[in-house]
């Protein structure tokens, strides 16, 4: 779809939306569907996308990115065949950061924690955007990351989570370069690292640290198509527990305290009151990811552990969950403990590995309405959703973020058959250039 067709396709997308929220509103919010809250766009905010997007030098970007289709498609291949398993993204944090140099931002460094970030000067100087993308796959070292061509279907692990993201920051990059556009504010292209699983948006958090970049607005690109617009953070809270005893012979030191037996006395007590805490009316779960431990079928176990994962986008919620599973542990600690016939008692550590700060971004934000707006304007319904991105961390501190779908067409996240397919994918790129320069402004 050109540039052209979108202009027209918008007005019919943003009456449509109109006729929707005034009929709909009231049951969208008893009733949210799977794909998010339907919520309307504020009129002057559909306005300043559509004078934006008729700018002389944003359209010649747009045809730009257009231009740039087969050297963004050859690089995302390219980019997906570097390995970044979680906590080792050097390789691929390397070659993003010579490729943003390469695209023209004025200066590129990675940070302490792994970070790439890219600045672009602005003219004004006294506000800072950010356009992330994480670096960070879920894939352990040594998958096989080749992408494989089906037709037009791109197969490989992290073709679109999140490596297509990174496309889209990067040509967004060139597309400003090679237009000449200055915008008011300074932009911070980044390429972030720990955002998936244990990473516990590591890269994140360093970035809104108190000594930080002083980030003002953000962006974030990780998803799926245009429509969806993350502006609630799904807070998560994730343990690692582990009871630790002497261990020994199953028939002769039979009476020592078991790690196992506790370990599933454990998952019992907090499943029984984790299950009905969860069909309370605020959601939150509750997940036992993965246990470990134990030498032989005939041995006391001198370790047992287990993986836990709450989630709630409402902190109560996930607090009170909490409790209920730091009380089954201690529990199940005193339960072995007095079972036990001889030796030590048993002993456990509970260590957090994880923790996502919730919180939410009201529908009437600036940065909401127009990624709501821009997403409207490339023929997309917007939707509201609530998940755990990038943008947990200054959501959780109220500094306005969303983010954003990458485009086309894929599925399969997380698995080793993740595909994508370039379906108009351009119309992402665009969409995010325009609702990046509504944040900075246009000097030119």
């Amino acid at each position: 779809m050109k540039i052209t067709e979108i202009f027209k396709k918008s007005l019919l997308i943003n009456f449509l939306i109109v006729v929707f929220c005034s009929t709909s509103t009231s049951m969208a919010q008893d009733a949210p569907s799977p794909q998010g809250k339907k919520e309307g766009v504020e009129k002057k905010y559909e306005n300043e996308i559509r004078f934006l997007s008729k700018h002389r030098k944003v359209q010649k970007a747009f045809q730009t990115i257009e231009e740039l289709e087969p050297r963004t498609l050859r690089e995302l291949i390219m980019l997906t065949e570097i390995p970044a398993p979680p906590f080792k993204e050097e390789l691929r944090a390397a070659k993003y950061a010579k490729m943003l140099k390469e695209a023209g931002a004025d200066s590129i460094w990675i940070d302490e924690v792994g970070n790439v970030i890219a600045l672009r000067k602005g003219s004004s100087g006294n506000k800072t955007v950010a356009l992330d993308a994480h670096l960070d796959t879920v894939f352990p070292e040594g998958t096989d990351v080749t992408v494989k061509k089906r037709g037009d279907t791109l197969v490989a692990p992290g073709i679109g989570d999140d490596t297509r993201g990174l496309m889209v920051v990067l040509t967004v990059l060139r597309a400003l370069e090679i237009n000449n556009i200055e915008t008011m504010a300074d932009v911070l292209f980044i390429g972030s690292v720990g955002e998936e699983g244990l990473g516990d948006l590591r890269g994140v958090k360093h970035l809104f640290r108190e000594e930080g970049p002083g980030i003002d607005s953000w962006i974030a690109v990780d998803g799926g198509d245009i429509a969806g617009i993350v502006n609630g953070a799904l807070g998560s809270n994730r343990y690692r527990v582990t009871y630790k005893g002497p261990g020994g012979h199953s028939w002769g030191a039979f009476g020592l305290v078991n790690p196992h037996h506790a370990l599933g006395k454990a998952i019992r007590n907090f499943t029984i009151d984790a299950d009905s805490l969860s069909r309370s009316t605020e959601k939150v779960s509750f997940n036992i990811g993965r246990i470990g431990g134990g030498t032989s079928v005939n041995a006391i176990p001198f370790e047992s552990w287990m993986e836990v994962d709450m989630r709630s986008a409402v902190p109560e919620q996930l607090e009170k969950m909490d409790r209920i599973f730091q009380k089954s542990v201690q529990k199940a600690l005193k339960e072995e403990n007095q079972a036990k016939r001889d030796g030590p008692d048993l002993q456990v550590d509970v260590e957090m590995v994880g923790d996502r700060p919730s919180g939410k971004i009201p529908v009437d934000n600036s940065l909401v309405q127009k990624a709501m707006a821009s997403a409207a304007f490339f023929g997309a319904t917007p939707s509201l959703i609530t998940g755990s991105t990038n943008s947990n961390i200054p959501i959780s501190i109220g500094i306005p973020a969303v983010t954003i779908g990458r485009g086309g067409k894929g599925d399969g996240a997380h698995s080793l058959h993740e595909w994508w397919i370039n379906d108009e994918g351009h119309l992402s790129i665009q969409r995010a250039l325009v609702l990046l320069l509504s944040e900075t402004g246009i000097r030119n």
